[in-house]
C-alpha cells in the first residue's frame, strides 16, 4: 500500500538553530478547509441575520414613534371635536340672544349650526318629508310649477329668486344621492327622503353636502346662484313623489 501523501513545511530559525519539518497529511489538510468553509459559511449567517434583526428592531423602533405621533393626533382631533361641539352650542345660544328668527322674518343673518355633535333629528321631528322652506330667506317666488297639459309648456317645480350666495337648506332630512352639473339645471344636487320622496335644488353657486352624505332638515347644503340655463340668480326647487313632481307649495310653507 502507497504511504499516505503528507505535505512539509520546513521550519528554519534565524541564527543557525535546529531545522525542524512539520508533515500534514493531505486528508486532514482537506478536513482543515471543509471545517474552515464551514466556518465561514456559520459567521456569514451569523452576522447576516445579526444585521436583519438590527434592521427589523431599527423598524420596530419607527414604528413605535408613528404609532405615538398618531396617538397624539387623535387626542388633538378628540379635542378639536369638543371644542366644536362646546363652539357650537354656544353659536346657539348666541342666535338664542336674536330671538326666533322666523318671527324676525330672516334667517340669513345667523342660518342654524350644522351640528357637529348632533347625530339625531331634533326632538319632536320624527317626519322624513320635505316640508321646510328650503332657503335661509323668503325671496320672490317667479315661476310657479307647470305641468304642460299639453300645452308645451313644462317647468317641474318652483324658482325662487333670491341674491347669489344665499343659503340653501335640506327641505327634510335624507341622504345626499346625486350631484352634478349640466346645461339645464347647473350645479345641483338631490335627496332623498324615503316613502319616495325626493328633492332637487338647482342653479347652485356652490355645492357644501357630498354624495352619499346624510344631512338634516335645515342643514345648509349650498349657496344659490345662476348656473345652468339661468338669466338670474335664483333657486329651482322640486318635489317629486315616486318619480313624479308635484307642486313643492303642497307641502312647504313660505316663510
Amino acid at each position: 500500500m502507497d504511504e499516505e501523501r503528507k505535505l512539509t513545511i520546513l521550519l528554519i530559525p534565524d541564527g543557525g538553530g535546529e531545522t525542524r519539518s512539520l508533515h500534514i497529511p493531505y486528508t486532514r489538510l482537506r478536513a482543515l478547509a471543509v471545517a474552515g468553509v464551514a466556518v465561514v459559511v456559520i459567521l456569514g449567517g451569523v452576522v447576516g441575520s445579526w444585521w436583519f434583526l438590527a434592521a427589523r428592531a431599527q423598524e420596530a423602533s419607527g414604528l413605535h414613534r408613528e404609532v405615538a405621533l398618531l396617538e397624539e393626533d387623535l387626542l388633538v382631533v378628540e379635542e378639536l371635536a369638543r371644542t366644536l361641539v362646546e363652539v357650537e352650542a354656544a353659536y346657539e345660544n348666541l342666535r338664542s340672544l336674536f330671538g326666533d328668527p322666523e318671527q324676525l322674518g330672516r334667517t340669513d343673518f345667523l342660518p342654524p349650526a350644522l351640528g357637529w355633535g348632533a347625530t339625531t333629528p331634533a326632538a319632536g321631528d320624527d317626519s322624513t318629508l320635505p316640508t321646510a322652506w328650503p332657503l335661509t330667506e323668503r325671496g320672490f317666488l317667479t315661476q310657479p310649477l307647470l305641468e304642460g297639459a299639453g300645452t308645451g309648456e313644462e317647468h317641474p317645480g318652483i324658482d325662487i329668486a333670491v341674491p347669489a350666495g344665499s343659503y340653501i337648506r335640506a327641505a327634510g332630512p335624507g341622504t345626499v344621492v346625486e350631484t352634478g352639473e349640466d346645461s339645464v339645471y347647473g350645479l345641483f344636487l338631490m335627496i332623498d327622503h324615503g316613502s319616495g320622496y325626493r328633492t332637487l335644488y338647482a342653479h347652485a353657486s356652490h355645492l357644501t353636502a357630498e354624495h352619499g352624505e346624510r344631512v338634516r332638515r335645515g342643514q345648509v347644503i349650498g349657496l344659490t346662484g345662476s348656473s345652468g340655463r339661468s338669466t338670474a340668480p335664483h333657486l329651482h326647487f322640486e318635489i317629486l313623489r315616486d318619480g313624479e313632481p308635484i307642486d313643492p307649495l303642497e307641502l312647504v310653507q313660505r316663510p
